[in-house]
């Protein structure tokens, strides 16, 4: 008489049961894919369809005014967008525009956000006011600040500067620059404060206890604790800031219309301004696609900048 041992049937249960598990997983994730496919599908199409057509467009002479002369000239709208003379003026306001306002939004940013990790009465009312701006829609907030604080007749600086007995400046004419970094700087420092802000509340407090006990002073304090401690949230702010402040349109179109000549005019105002002021779809669309290789390459770069933080701290 032939016996089967016992420990082969629980083994064969147990294989079946493993079979049965990694059927059943394998079905989920099929399952999970069909499902996941049309909207993968549909931000391809999304993503790849107008990058396709502004390729198109920008290899075609096509101005809206002269519809059916659209012939290819290959690279031709590129060297004349590169060569116009805007192109200089845009790229230079670009980077003072990015540069200044990341300077402001980060420097005042750091200094409130330690200021309002003080305990002090009516702490929260003033955090939410802190940030509120940032929720605050940039052609709301450029009209504010045209109408409203820096009109050279009736806004609050001029009757600041008429009751100090000095004449009203005319911002918008005189230092245009000027004031498009201080509305977009007033706008993203709200941003800047509530990252630093967070941060702060993960300060070692027995750390800093232990410093004030070894006699370092509120600038000690600053240097060797604090603002280490900043050193990966400003870096995040610099990051997300420049990605979005290379595309500023909104407060220029609002209030300078990127005058007085190219003063204010940045990358982002120049290329609107080929496509819907010259009507020149061709040479906007090569220079949507070169707008798109620099904020790349930006992004790359901060990007490394940021995992390189992050790196260095842990």
């Amino acid at each position: 008489m032939k016996t089967t041992p016992l420990h082969s049937g629980a083994k064969s249960v147990s294989d079946d049961s493993a079979e049965s598990v990694s059927g059943i997983a394998k079905t989920n994730a099929r399952i999970s894919r069909y499902m996941v496919s049309p909207s993968v599908l549909l931000l391809l199409v999304w993503m790849v369809v107008p990058l396709s057509m502004t390729i198109y467009f920008s290899l075609i002479r096509y101005n809206l005014l002269y519809p059916d002369d659209n012939g290819f000239v290959g690279l031709e709208n590129y060297e004349y967008f590169l060569t116009d003379e805007g192109f200089g003026a845009g790229m230079s306001n670009t980077l003072l525009l990015v540069g200044a306002v990341l300077l402001i939004t980060i420097v005042l940013g750091v200094l409130i956000s330690v200021l309002v990790n003080q305990r002090f009465w009516g702490q929260g009312v003033v955090r939410v006011l802190l940030i509120s701006p940032f929720f605050i829609m940039p052609t709301v907030s450029a009209l504010i600040w045209k109408n409203l604080l820096l009109h050279p007749v009736s806004g609050v600086f001029a009757a600041i500067w008429t009751f100090f007995g000095a004449q009203p400046v005319d911002w918008f004419s005189e230092y245009p620059m000027l004031a498009i970094i201080i509305i977009v700087s007033w706008a993203w420092l709200p941003f800047a404060i509530l990252l630093l802000m967070t941060a702060m509340q993960s300060l070692d407090q027995e750390q800093q206890e232990a410093a004030r006990l070894d006699g370092a002073g509120p600038w000690a304090l600053f240097y060797h604790l604090t603002l280490p401690h900043l050193a990966r949230p400003i870096a995040v702010v610099v990051m997300i800031e420049t990605i979005f402040l290379l595309s500023i349109f909104a407060e220029i179109f609002t209030t300078t219309g990127g005058g007085p000549g190219y003063e204010t005019t940045n990358l982002a105002f120049l290329i609107y301004s080929q496509a819907l002021l010259q009507f020149d779809v061709g040479m906007a669309s090569a220079g949507g696609l070169i707008a798109v290789v620099l904020a790349n390459v930006a992004a790359f770069f901060l990007v490394r900048l940021v995992g390189k933080s992050l790196t260095d701290k842990n």
